[in-house]
């Protein structure tokens, strides 16, 4: 079993690598294809966009097929999809190549939540689906540092090793993993949509969604514009930019390590009430600061914060209903990815139209005031019952 637990965190670990890559990336590529600033932030954004629209989707309709011929499938496209973008001949190839590598992750990332209850003993779930979830913290601790110092020999490096990795990862799963069938009848898989319908109808899961937009507009936003900014206002190259990420990945996999000792000591609601707070505080600030040392300190305790609140946020949205985790899931990850797709593009004008990364602060802070505001509104971090239909 310990050998599905290592496949399932580098899945993980492959696709937030790519996820965050372009960030650090930014301004070399924005050099590369000779765009504005203002619309450079699509780089990332195409890809969060096809993994959002297809989340929507790819999670009810894989409950109907193998999940390891879904999962394959996925991370074979994420592969191709990934090893294209290191040929990108222009702005507007790389965002296709983007949004098909985005789209593809959409398929794979939920099978990885799917497949461990499935095939993992009772008593190893919780434990594998942690490991599991490390994997995205580690990738921002290393995964992205280490391809933004391979990008130092040429920006397409980077993306030509993620994409063979991804390839090689896929056959030691085709030879590993089994098959993991069905759980629904036929006759079940053509109302699969219609466990959305008990969030629609729900106030709070509303509330609860929409605050989750929030945050992750504020926090992707903040991140998506972190690298270019770095460069402008420390000239730092792109190696460099890739060393400071460290300590943005380190701190939110030291979040997510202390994360259920916080909830635990302060619960849920003033535990996520007490990190938003700060972080409102910290992304204001942050861009006055002169110096990259109050930079990076600043950046590691907000991705602290950040590895704390998210693991309790997505816990009090998984148990709005138990009987539709898996459709929770994929719709948190259609809200989160929509989110970063806005935010690249809010990041962009903002930048360039009202005042730098100081106005792209703001905006965060305004934007996680609003969250926690809708959070406690809400009631979705209280200790209510599972809503099940109208809140």
């Amino acid at each position: 079993m310990r050998k599905y637990t290592v496949l399932f965190f580098l899945i993980m670990f492959m696709i937030g690598t790519d996820t965050f890559l372009i960030s650090p990336l930014l301004p070399t590529l924005q050099t590369q294809f000779g765009v504005s600033t203002s619309i450079a932030g699509w780089m990332l954004g195409a890809y969060t966009l096809g993994s959002a629209v297809f989340a929507l989707i790819a999670g009810p309709l894989s409950d109907g097929w193998n999940r390891r011929t879904v999962l394959l499938s996925g991370l074979l496209g994420f592969s191709v999809a990934t090893i294209l973008c290191g040929f990108a001949d222009s702005f507007w190839t790389m965002c296709l190549f983007r949004f098909l590598a985005g789209i593809s992750a959409a398929f794979t990332a939920p099978q990885v939540w799917a497949s461990i209850p499935a095939i993992m003993p009772a008593s190893q779930i919780s434990k594998t689906m942690g490991i599991a979830f490390s994997g995205l913290a580690a990738s921002q601790a290393f995964g992205v540092p280490i391809g933004s110092w391979l990008a130092t020999a040429h920006w397409s490096v980077p993306f030509w090793t993620i994409g063979i990795a991804s390839f090689l990862l896929a056959i030691v799963i085709f030879y590993t993993l089994p098959d993991i069938k069905p759980s629904v009848q036929k006759d079940e898989r053509t109302s699969i949509l219609r466990r959305y319908v008990p969030l629609i109808t729900s106030r709070k899961a509303r509330g609860g969604f929409f605050a989750y937009l929030l945050l992750h507009l504020g926090c992707g936003t903040a991140f998506a514009f972190v690298g270019k900014w770095m460069a402008d206002q420390f000239e730092l190259p792109v190696g460099q930019i890739g060393t400071v990420m460290i300590f943005l990945g380190l701190g939110n996999l030291l979040g997510s390590t202390v994360s259920a000792y916080a909830s635990q000591k302060l619960g849920h609601a003033k535990a996520v009430a007490a990190g938003m707070a700060l972080l409102l505080a910290l992304y204001v600030v942050m861009p006055h600061l002169a110096s990259l040392p109050g930079v990076t300190i600043v950046y590691f305790i907000i991705c602290t914060i950040l590895g704390i609140i998210f693991p309790i946020v997505m816990g009090a949205l998984t148990s709005l209903n138990s009987s539709i985790r898996g459709t929770i899931s994929s719709l948190a990850n259609a809200t989160m990815n929509g989110a970063n797709t806005l935010g690249a593009w809010a990041a962009g004008i903002l930048y360039v139209q009202l005042g730098g990364y100081s106005s792209i602060g703001i905006f965060s802070g305004i934007c996680l005031a609003l969250s926690l505001g809708t959070f406690l509104s809400s009631g979705v971090l209280g200790r209510n019952s599972p809503t099940s239909g109208k809140g």
